[in-house]
Order: C-alpha cells, then structure tokens, then sequence
C-alpha cells in the first residue's frame, strides 16, 4: 500500500506492519500516525517499546517484547527501526519473531528498503499478506503533494516552477523539508532564485547516493552509481562523486566526536549515520573524510592524471579502501 492510501484510507492495522520504501520523511509520519491510531498519548509510556537497530544484540528482547500483555490498554506495540542496517542474521532472527506476534499486540517494523530491493530481500516482502505494508517511495505526484503539505504547515507559498521543481527531482523528501523550512525563515514567498542559491534538492542527487550508499556499506550500489556517472561523463564524473563523499564522511566524522552535531541542514542523515559514527569512531571517519578530500584535490591539481581512465581508478580505489567502513 502506497503512503498516501494508507493515509487517505485508513486500513485495519493488525499485529505486523512493515514501513518500506526509502523516504524516511514519510516513513516517520506513517509511524506517527500508526501509533495515535494504535495508543491513546497516555498509554504510550506503559505500552510502547522502541528498539533501534544500533541496539539489535538479539532477538530475546524484542520476542518478550511483543509477547508482554498490554497494561489497561487494548493492545501493546512494539516498534523495530532501520532494520534495514541489520546484518543477514539478525535480520533471520527478526524475521522469526515477526512471525510469531501474538493476537492483540502489534508489531512494527521500519525497514526502509526498495520494495523491489534483492539484496537483502525485503522484510514486507518475506512476510507478504501476513503484513500491513507501507510504501513510502515517491513518484512525482507524491512528491508534489508533500511539498504542499510542508508549505501548508509553514504558512508559506512557492512560486509554480519551485513546486514543480522540487516534484520532478530525486532529492529525498526530508531534505527537501528541510530546505523548504529553511527558505520559509527568509520569507513567506518562496522563489526558484532562493531555491537555486540555498537548496540541495535540484542538484543531481546521485553523487549524493554513491557516497551514502558506500558509507552505509552498501558497496555494490554505490559502484553501480559511479560506473553510471563515468558512462555518462568521463571526464566530470570524479569531483562530484568525490566531493559528495567528503560531505558524507565529514558528517559521520562530525557525529563521532564527542558531543558532534549535525547542522539543521543535514539532520536528516543523523538518524542513520549516528550509528555507523559509533561504530566507526572519530580516528577513522577523519581519515575516511581526509582520504576523499585528498582525491579532489588529486584531481584539481593534475596528480592523478588527466585521462579520465585514471580518474575513474582512482574513484574505485577510495571506493574499495572505504568498503569496510560501516562493518560492526
């Protein structure tokens, strides 16, 4: 079920619910709006558990977790984020305890992968019917709506070509809140001129998936993305790529010092990178970032050569030393 049918129509809401797709703006309003559904405000504290994947040591806690009875309520709920960062075995075991929530109690699972992801293999998919499945990607009439959604709630209006922009881009939706929250601090009239100066979101976003990609561990796709930008330009494709992963591991270096914090512009990517900043630490998100700042100006100055041959070596060679980075 697509985000907005599950919104517009309200569905029964069983003991598993499976949130999917990649928009973790609409991912975090489904949940939202699964748990005012689901538990009065003041059941919450008695009847809610949340269990991030960063968390995950077994499946023991979250098996008693769904298993409790509730307290003076109808049902107990448990809630399982970024599953999708979960290695295979882990994801196994939560499959199992997915399989056995007991009437009455509802299990969710944020599992923020394509539908049609095969590597790994999608929660909602593995369970099929047995789920109440949320598909938070976004074609463009989606992407639209939201947008209208977020500048309703600002009190604020964009000029035609603003919305249509930001509909037709790929910039994930979260971003573009953030950007749109931003440009309304500036004035209530948003014009593409203020969107050109401050957004992130009509620039190619797919630098931006190569180096979140790679720095989450999912290294055949971040390749797949460079390869496609060097096929489509030789000789340009290795300074954003490079650049994109320098912000990347500047942010996760930021969040691995102590007391590090992202800037309102990139809070977005905490909810994700925070994890993987524990786990990486401070000495090697510095050398992550230096290694990828070094490739740029490798480029720039002329000592990594001027066939894009080697600019594209190079490329997979800081993708290749960067691979291992958000392993536990």
């Amino acid at each position: 079920m697509k985000y907005y049918d599950f919104i517009d129509k309200a569905p029964k809401i069983g003991s598993l619910v499976v949130i999917e797709g990649t928009e973790r703006a609409l991912a975090e309003r489904a949940l939202e709006v699964l748990l005012d559904r689901l538990l009065p405000s003041d059941m919450r504290d008695l009847n809610l558990e949340r269990i991030p994947a960063a968390e995950w040591t077994d499946a023991a806690r979250a098996r008693e977790a769904v298993s409790a009875m509730p307290f003076l309520a109808d049902r107990r709920v448990v809630v399982i984020s970024d599953a999708q960062t979960l290695r295979a075995q882990p994801r196994r075991d939560l499959f199992e305890v997915m399989e056995a929530v007991p009437d009455g109690n509802t299990l969710i699972v944020l599992d923020l992968l394509s539908p049609r992801s095969q590597r790994p293999e999608p929660l909602g998919a593995q369970a099929g019917r047995a789920a109440l499945r949320i598909d938070t990607s976004a074609n463009e009439e989606t992407r639209a709506r939201f947008v209208d959604e977020v500048l309703a709630a600002l009190g604020a209006t964009a000029e035609p070509r603003v919305r249509a922009e930001l509909a037709r881009s790929e910039a994930d939706l979260a971003s573009v809140r953030n950007d749109l929250e931003k440009l309304a601090l500036a004035g209530k009239k948003i014009t593409y001129k203020d969107l050109e100066g401050e957004s992130l979101a009509i620039e190619d976003p797919k630098a931006y998936r190569y180096a979140s990609a790679l720095v989450e561990g999912h290294v055949g796709e971040a390749l797949g993305i460079a390869h496609e930008f060097f096929a489509n330009d030789p000789r340009g494709a290795a300074i954003p790529l490079l650049s994109a992963l320098a912000t990347e591991c500047g942010l996760l270096w930021e969040l691995a010092r102590p007391g590090g914090d992202l800037p309102a512009r990139h809070k977005w990517r905490e909810r994700v990178l925070r994890p993987i900043a524990g786990r990486v630490g401070e000495r090697r998100a510095r050398i992550a970032y230096e290694r990828a700042v070094h490739g740029v100006e490798s480029i720039v100055t002329g000592s990594a050569g001027s066939d894009p041959d080697d600019h594209r070596t190079l490329v997979e060679r800081i993708t290749a030393e960067l691979s291992g980075l958000s392993r536990r």
